[in-house]
């Protein structure tokens, strides 16, 4: 079982890092919103080493917290490992478990991949479990999203580049091409980085 990851980024992809180790190992992570992070940054990733019969996969973190949380959603019926990965980089962890034990199915829905049948067995089968998580100040800490940092001036050469990655991105979590062209509408004129410009979305999706 590999418990965490320190490394710098070698490479940032739409759906996954690749994390290179001071014995010269580069680890494939898939994460919530991998453009948060920066080629070259050293930082330590939190990972869940998923097995298949058919695949070998690792899912990683920047806080104990969404690990734990991640977790918990794979212990709902109907959600995967990419499913739980949506979830967890469209909200923060107390927002999704309010949602939860509040039976919020107006917000659950919000998710990619997430119908009324599977948030009504989110609440079922999760609201009673989730307690740890609406703690700030537990040992790990409800750790503020990165991309809620400082913005950068952009030239027009990488505003396109920024709504092509922030495109490309949403479409890895499991929103529609229809969707994302709706929701990049509405940012048209932002002079964000890719990050803020996946934030903003992600946003939009939730109070829309």
């Amino acid at each position: 079982m590999i418990d965490f990851i320190d490394g710098q980024v070698e490479y940032v992809e739409s759906d996954s890092v690749v994390l290179e180790t001071t014995q010269g190992i580069g680890y494939r992570i898939f994460c919530p919103n991998p453009y948060a992070m920066k080629v070259k940054e050293s930082l330590r990733v939190y990972t869940h080493h998923h097995v298949r019969d058919d695949a070998i996969s690792l899912y990683g973190f920047r806080s104990r917290d969404k690990r734990g949380l991640f977790r918990k959603l794979l212990d709902v019926t109907g959600i995967g490992p990419r499913g739980a990965l949506a979830i967890i980089a469209a909200a923060e962890p107390h927002q999704i478990v309010t949602a939860v034990q509040h039976e919020d199915m107006n917000f659950l829905t919000k998710f990619p991949g997430v119908g009324k049948k599977t948030a009504g067995r989110m609440i079922l089968e999760l609201k009673d479990k989730l307690n740890e998580f609406l703690i700030p100040g537990s040992a790990d800490g409800l750790l503020a999203d990165p991309m809620a940092e400082g913005q950068t001036i952009q030239t027009s050469s990488s505003i396109t580049t920024a709504f092509n990655e922030a495109s490309e991105a949403l479409l890895a979590l499991g929103y529609s091409e229809n969707e994302v062209r709706k929701v990049m509408a509405k940012l048209h004129g932002e002079t964000d980085s890719t990050e803020e410009l996946i934030k903003k979305a992600l946003q939009l999706f939730i109070s829309s």
